[in-house]
């Protein structure tokens, strides 16, 4: 019986991947080696380091490579429950905390012999707004976990104060108000540090680029293997900056792997929620039925916190939804009964996913051996087009800034035209094939019904032949089928290959996002797989 009491550690008083949607539709790509690949662009062209870092130039006398050493043990690789009990003891503040992150990220993300490229905007206000936090902390009683809490996110999501530009040079204007699940963020508390690099147009643009790299942000690279390891996209800026400690938590967006292959890629915890759990408004889209933004963190807990922290019902969201499970993610869960899960027989092979299938064994889950069954994803490739094709003219038309004059596709493929070795350096293949296609409604219609029939039957065949609780896959190989199904998927550190590969034990489930978080949590604490890159 797997009875495992789920302690999430907070009282109550606390608080699109590389080759995602590219013409091979590949949603198994972590395993991509880039060793052998050379990259047309590595650092950006556009973004200037000493503008970058001027509004932080008058912290620096008082915050010293010193108070930075002294301060890494409180704060690398901590929980947000830690963090939040180290400041409410006085050991550390909001102000310290985010002059820590930015310090660090000055450090080493670009410009020097380990960069990476990871971060594309900073939040010029972020130092005073953390001493504003300070000064709430000592008048009013604690707040939500994120209260104060620094976190960086992927470069589609609009947030005030910082250019959205989805990596892309025609973006470099766009001057927004706050998406919805920023402004839940910012009214629980949280701390917008700044944006992470992003493969551009969350990977639906270049075709055969490298995943992580946008014009704008340049080319992420992975700290377990710079120049080696794929990054894992589109969220690769979002899943590098938390496996290298630049933020308390990042936020990330997936239409079929962007979250789960980047998480996976680098180590750390990536959640592809439910589509409509968290609002898709003010986020830069590719498939109104697919997109959904999720949480990228270092464990499990982390997680949790700030898939709540986002969490809201957006009425101006068509699939908005408050989850039927009225309990804060964070705090804890109930006691669980016996468990099972599917596992594919052809992964076993796969040592790594061999041994975490016997530690879940060990902990009292059941194991059913399954077969795969036909993947059948015609037409994928289609939807996505078609509804970039009629969203993105939306996101254009009523999210965008004033000085933004594009208004479809071809707006961006003729702007780019216009220079481009600066902004397509891979091409635009992709944008080319959203234009040129001639699918009509009423196909349009029965692959989108055909697309999510297949989905849920591929695991629903297992689920309800073997009565299972969940599927155990790896990395993000089965991200598009789980994102057809609509059905939420979770990764988690599972270890690393001989040559020191990251790889993510990813459980998918017919059912919520608390399933996935208790096993989540169950695993990670079993098995405790994630180790920092070493030189970070």
């Amino acid at each position: 019986m797997m009875k495992i009491k789920l302690l999430l550690l907070v009282a109550l008083a606390l608080f699109s991947c590389k080759k995602e949607t590219q013409s091979t539709h590949s949603d198994d790509t972590s395993a991509i080696s880039v060793k052998d690949v050379e990259f047309k662009v590595l650092d950006s062209h556009y973004i200037d380091n000493d503008d970058l870092w001027k509004p932080f130039e008058k912290y620096w006398e008082s915050f010293t490579e010193q108070e930075y050493l002294e301060l890494k043990p409180y704060i690398i690789e901590q929980d947000i429950p830690t963090i939040q009990e180290r400041i409410y003891a006085g050991k550390l503040s909001y102000e310290k905390l985010t002059l820590f992150y930015l310090y660090r990220i000055k450090k080493h993300d670009r410009m020097n012999e380990l960069s990476l490229n990871s971060v594309i905007a900073l939040n010029s206000s972020v130092v005073e707004q953390a001493k504003e936090k300070d000064h709430q902390l000592k008048n009013s009683m604690r707040k939500h976990p994120i209260f104060g809490m620094p976190i960086l996110l992927k470069d589609n999501i609009n947030a005030s104060g910082m250019p959205t530009t989805a990596g892309a040079i025609a973006m470099t204007d766009n001057t927004t108000s706050d998406a919805f699940i920023v402004t839940q963020l910012k009214q629980n508390g949280a701390l917008i540090l700044g944006k992470t690099n992003l493969s551009e147009w969350a990977y639906f643009f270049c075709g055969e680029c490298p995943s992580g790299y946008s014009a704008v942000g340049g080319q992420t690279l992975n700290p377990y293997g710079r120049k080696v390891f794929d990054t894992g996209g589109s969220s690769s800026g979002s899943g590098v900056v938390s496996a290298v400690n630049f933020a308390v938590g990042t936020v990330g967006s997936e239409t079929a792997g962007s979250i789960l292959s980047p998480a996976a890629a680098n180590s750390v915890v990536g959640l592809k929620p439910t589509v409509g759990l968290l609002s898709r408004t003010g986020i830069v889209p590719i498939s109104s039925t697919l997109d959904t933004p999720g949480p990228i963190t270092r464990n499990v807990i982390d997680n949790a916190i700030l898939l709540d922290a986002m969490s809201g019902l957006d009425a101006e969201d068509a699939l908005s939804f408050v989850s039927k499970i009225e309990v804060n993610y964070y705090k804890r869960f109930d006691e669980i009964g016996t468990v099972r899960f599917g596992v594919f027989k052809e992964l076993l092979k796969d040592t790594l996913y061999l041994n975490a299938i016997e530690s879940i064994k060990e902990l009292g889950a059941e194991i059913v051996e399954i077969e795969t069954v036909e993947r059948n994803l015609n037409g994928f490739l289609t939807l996505l087009n078609i509804e970039m094709r009629n969203d993105l003219p939306k996101y254009l038309k009523n999210n965008t800034s004033d000085k933004i004059s594009l208004s479809s596709v071809q707006d961006v493929i003729d702007f780019n035209k216009k220079d481009s070795v600066t902004t397509m350096p891979y091409g635009q293949s992709l944008f080319y094939g959203i234009v040129g296609d001639t699918t009509s409604e009423e196909e349009f219609k029965k692959i989108k019904e055909s697309l999510h029939e297949n989905g849920k039957k591929f695991f629903d065949t297992h689920i309800d032949t073997h009565n299972l609780d969940g599927i155990i896959s790896i990395n993000n190989y089965h991200a598009a089928v789980a994102a057809v199904a609509i059905y939420p998927a979770l990764t988690v550190p599972m270890g690393y290959t001989a040559d020191g590969k990251p790889e993510g034990l990813t459980f998918i489930t017919s059912k919520t996002e608390k399933e996935l978080l208790e096993w989540a949590m169950i695993y990670e604490q079993a098995s405790k797989m994630r180790t920092v890159p070493k030189n970070y």
